[in-house]
């Protein structure tokens, strides 16, 4: 999986870039005739050894769909970190920020983890 192409793209379009899931499967494995869970984790895995996320964090295996990949470091980056962890506090019923819980925000849980 040669993902540079993606890298350098997420770049030119300053830490974020929307892409379609058949580009990215094109780059992770042409050959291959459809996404698998597998695969998914693999290419996330693989983007992040580049510094970048997705968005949604789980990728979808429709080739369909469309995602965000954007760079780890950029401020926008390091807001979705920050958003999965309080969605992840509040899956255990411990977030300590009650305004940011997923009543108030309930698309939230559809894109992190």
């Amino acid at each position: 999986m040669d993902f540079t192409v993606i890298a350098h793209a997420v770049e030119v379009d300053h830490g974020v870039k929307r892409l379609s899931m058949r580009f990215i499967k094109k780059y992770a494995d042409p050959d291959r005739d459809r996404l698998s869970r597998e695969l998914c984790d693999q290419i996330t895995q693989a983007l992040a050894e580049l510094g970048l996320i997705t968005l949604p964090m789980r990728l979808p295996t429709s080739e369909n769909e469309y995602v965000f990949v954007i760079k780890k470091d950029d401020p926008i980056g390091q807001a979705i970190q920050m958003a999965s962890s309080v969605a992840q506090l509040e899956r255990m019923n411990a977030n300590p920020f009650p305004a940011l819980s997923s009543q108030n925000y309930p698309a939230m849980t559809d894109f992190l983890p």
